[in-house]
């Protein structure tokens, strides 16, 4: 008897010691365990994830892997302290799991240095190597630390372990190879992203690494060829950049072989695209704008727009600037760039209430960046409403208190109400805050404020010594200026129009050149600058013969009555129609029908759906419809590209022309009559 209850207790103590033992698997067969898994390594919903991880640790309060994955979330959301507390949770309970413990080093090396916790995340990746010695995201982890910090040896050892333990993979090759590039060791760089490539071929990075090589080299005919092959591939980034950095006789080539690859693929836009990038950064801004626009032949996109709007802005062609920014506007209104743009072409047009505008509708996009504010402010301030700057100043340096320019506009605004203890402390702030001589500083002005005019003129002499650009000149006769010492503004003031300065309506309005402005030798000298710029911007017009010119002309088109709407014939992406000209109708608006018939018959394609809103007609209803762009609209003599049309449910609706075309025409008259339409418009010609 004694015998059988010893069996029995050892029998226990094996199977408890067993079902110790197998706890952990039975952790990762747990339902809630299971699909918190499922749901994040396929890119599932994350809250209902965290939902089962919740159930699963108040049910297994020892699943480390619950706890490891509850930190995978936590780290993506960059939710550190969370992703920290929960993944030292997990390292106790998954001592006895290798490859687990080993991840979960890994992970909070990861954490430490979000945090910069140096140290700790080294502690934490030689603690995930001893769990597993072959844990190649370790090493590949710790080879990227060393590579930032510039410690290529270390990375390079790191790097040749994975070569060690995963000779068939390319990542440990590139790592050495970038290594190599930046260490200034140009050829080992190029050997070794060749190797990579041998070993996998399908990796854009691998080109545009070599092609760095290449260039460093000089070798420019392999550099541009690795370009062009990433550009393919997935239109590589740093193969981007890279293009956007060939210069010289290498300009040639790189563009041969961009307008090869437009020929062999007719139908892909980016290839006029990158054309028009090139020859835009060569300073060939009428041919820049004729390859965008054969990219938007292509395919109707913002990015060209607003590139157009550049090149029109350089050769000083602002009405038609504004124009393409408004068209890239239009197919992307959130976009927020585009309207930052858009007012600073408005305000250097002098049209300042309307860049104020453009500036509050850029805020309503993006109200947490302190950037539209402070623009929106420097603007107020050049139009006189200095309370309106004050508190758009007062809003940029609450969301970024350390933004030096926001605090020397506030106490510009201050001095100017006569708040004189407010302004001081303002300018003794951008005296705190502007220590480093850099291209943008501004705490001279600070000085100039504080009555310290020796520190003001140390500190413009410092930075035009690392800098003599047109911008810095500028600020420094601005300094003197408000110095009182007028001479040596104007003698500035020259040399900054010597060095290309050439923002004629902000000098008209900025107030830190007031004591000049009577001057004669102001007033002369703006007077020939002025002149010259004209001069130059009739250079860069006809640099190619082909300068663009806009003239107003008159289109008479004739239209009919019917059941009293007023029809006129048109062309739709060259379709025979007609529409109703409807001044009460917001929007352009076709019936499912005519759409339905158009797309069927090539006239619209997926290419051309956009969305979908709202829309209203002359006597207010308000219908839901599909938003698509019509790539041309034609009557009469007016042809325009990039409309927008509501498609609406209703069968019967007819083809309306409302406001987005109207307001984009000009002058419009109706003669009853003669039962003709007389439209006034600027038409580009050459």
């Amino acid at each position: 008897m004694k015998k059988n209850i010893l069996l029995t207790l050892m029998l226990s103590i094996c199977l408890s010691t067993t079902l110790l033992a197998q706890k952990p698997n039975q952790y990762k067969e747990s339902y809630n365990y299971k699909r918190a898994k499922e749901l994040l390594e396929n890119d599932g919903d994350k809250q209902e994830a965290m939902d089962f991880l919740q159930k699963e640790v108040a049910e297994h309060p020892k699943n480390g892997y619950a706890y490891y994955w509850m930190g995978s979330v936590y780290e993506e959301d960059c939710r550190y302290g969370e992703a920290l507390e929960v993944t030292n949770k997990a390292i106790p309970l998954l001592q006895k799991d290798k490859a687990w413990i080993s991840y979960a080093y890994r992970r909070r090396a990861r954490i430490h240095q979000a945090l910069e916790e140096e140290q700790e995340a080294l502690k934490d990746w030689a603690l995930s190597l001893k769990a597993n010695p072959k844990d190649t995201q370790t090493f590949s982890d710790r080879a990227e630390y060393y590579y930032r910090k510039g410690m290529y040896a270390e990375s390079d050892a790191d790097y040749d372990k994975i070569c060690t333990y995963d000779p068939n993979n390319s990542y440990g090759y590139m790592g050495k190879g970038r290594n190599a590039l930046y260490g200034g060791k140009y050829k080992e760089a190029q050997d070794l992203f060749s190797y990579g490539i041998k070993l996998d071929s399908s990796s854009s990075q691998s080109y545009a690494f070599r092609a760095e090589a290449y260039m460093k080299q000089g070798m420019m005919k392999d550099c541009i060829d690795d370009i062009i092959k990433a550009l393919d591939m997935d239109m590589n980034d740093k193969a981007y950049a890279l293009m956007c950095k060939i210069e010289g006789p290498a300009i040639n080539t790189l563009l041969a072989k961009l307008k090869i690859q437009q020929n062999k693929q007719p139908n892909e836009a980016v290839w006029p695209y990158y054309v028009g990038i090139v020859l835009e950064g060569s300073g060939k801004h009428m041919k820049a704008i004729d390859a965008y626009k054969e990219s938007l032949k292509i395919n109707q996109n913002d990015v060209p727009y607003g590139q157009i709007a550049r090149c029109y802005d350089e050769l000083g062609y602002f009405e038609l600037a504004l124009e393409s920014v408004g068209k890239a506007i239009e197919l992307d209104p959130e976009d927020e760039d585009y309207l930052a743009q858009k007012a600073d072409l408005l305000y250097d047009m002098g049209r300042f209430d309307e860049a104020i505008a453009a500036y509050g509708e850029y805020i309503r996009l993006v109200p947490e960046f302190c950037g539209g504010y402070y623009r929106r402010a420097f603007m107020k301030d050049n139009v006189g409403d200095v309370d309106g700057a004050i508190d758009d100043y007062s809003i940029a340096i609450a969301l970024d208190p350390s933004y030096a320019y926001s605090y020397l506009g506030r106490a510009d605004m201050y001095m100017l109400k006569g708040d004189k203890e407010a302004a001081m402390n303002d300018y003794r702030m951008v005296v705190k805050l502007d220590t480093v001589i850099s291209e943008n500083n501004c705490a001279q002005y600070a000085y100039v404020g504080l009555g310290e005019y020796e520190k003001a003129k140390e500190m413009v002499d410092s930075i035009l010594a690392k800098s003599s650009s047109s911008g810095n000149l500028y600020d420094a006769a601005c300094l003197y200026a408000r110095m009182g010492e007028k001479e040596a503004s104007l003698d500035f003031l020259k040399r900054s129009f010597e060095m290309g300065y050439r923002r004629f309506a902000h000098i008209e309005k900025d107030d830190d050149l007031d004591s000049i402005r009577e001057m004669d030798g102001f007033k002369a000298l703006l007077q020939e600058y002025e002149k010259k710029y004209e001069e130059e911007l009739r250079g860069k017009r006809g640099e190619e013969g082909v300068p663009v010119k806009r003239e107003e002309v008159t289109s008479e088109i004739p239209f009919t009555v019917e059941g009293g709407n007023c029809y006129v014939k048109c062309q739709i992406n060259d379709l025979p129609m007609r529409f109703v000209f409807d001044t009460g109708a917001s929007d352009v608006s076709l019936s499912m029908v005519e759409a339905s018939f158009m797309m069927k018959n090539g006239y619209l394609s997926d290419k051309d759906v956009i969305g979908s809103a709202k829309y209203s007609d002359a006597i207010g209803n308000v219908s839901e419809g599909t938003v698509i762009n019509l790539r041309k609209v034609q009557f009469g003599d007016v042809e325009l590209d990039n409309v927008k049309a509501s498609v609406v449910r209703n069968q019967k609706a007819p083809l309306l022309l409302g406001q987005t075309v109207l307001s984009r025409i000009g002058k419009i008259e109706i003669d009853n009559q003669q039962k003709v339409i007389k439209v006034r418009y600027m038409k580009e010609v050459r």
